[in-house]
């Protein structure tokens, strides 16, 4: 069937992150255990919770706050947190429109907050003149699904939410752990390695020659 759909992982994908500068700031507020709470691809306590949709904003700072010794500001959370984000080359926002303009139909599906999401994440992708709604057609994020990849659920949700059809779609993210979930919905799949863009598995999948 042909392929219809492009489906983008944020992180590791369209956004370069590193978590070893986020648990460097958060060491540096004085968080003890700073590691146990962020993984490569998902997290634990407060900040699991908010990207599950589990909290509001106004309680994971009052968590986050309540395992600090010493006052820190609610400012000081979101810019700690927010170091997970390297941010977006230009080129990849770039390619994301062309990939627009040959008539695929572009959506994305992260696990994210509301913190990220609505500061670092938001200003990224004005940085070439636009927004995020100009890139995507639609969007399904963890914290408004209230599930989190690789589970059934946020497939659901976005099979649901978008509209789309699995076996028209291609699925793209860093985590081989949420591709093999992806697969079980009837998702194609590709794997963006660490190093690796996007748009080059695109060629190499002869996914633009295809849909013309």
């Amino acid at each position: 069937m042909k392929i219809k759909n492009l489906l983008f992982d944020l992180g590791g994908v369209i956004m370069d992150i590193e978590k070893q500068r986020c648990v460097d700031a958060f060491v540096r507020l004085g968080l003890p255990d700073t590691d146990a709470f962020f993984g490569e691809y998902g997290q634990t306590g407060p900040f699991g919770m908010l990207e599950e949709g589990l909290i509001s904003i106004d309680e994971f700072h009052a968590q986050v706050r309540a395992l600090i010794p010493g006052d820190v500001t609610d400012e000081q959370i979101d810019s700690a947190f927010n170091e997970f984000l390297i941010g977006i080359p230009v080129e990849r926002l770039r390619r994301l429109e062309e990939l627009h303009s040959l008539g695929f139909k572009i959506y994305l599906l992260s696990n994210t907050n509301p913190v990220m999401w609505n500061s670092k994440i938001a200003g990224e992708f004005k940085k070439d003149g636009k927004t995020i709604d100009s890139y995507f057609d639609g969007i399904s994020v963890s914290f408004e699904a209230k599930a989190l990849k690789p589970s059934a659920e946020i497939f659901e949700y976005t099979i649901g939410t978008l509209g789309i059809v699995p076996d028209e779609t291609v699925f793209f993210d860093d985590s081989e752990d949420n591709l093999r979930g992806a697969e079980r919905f009837g998702f194609h799949t590709a794997h963006v390695k660490p190093g690796h863009e996007f748009f080059h598995i695109i060629e190499e999948m002869n996914l633009v020659h295809d849909n013309r």
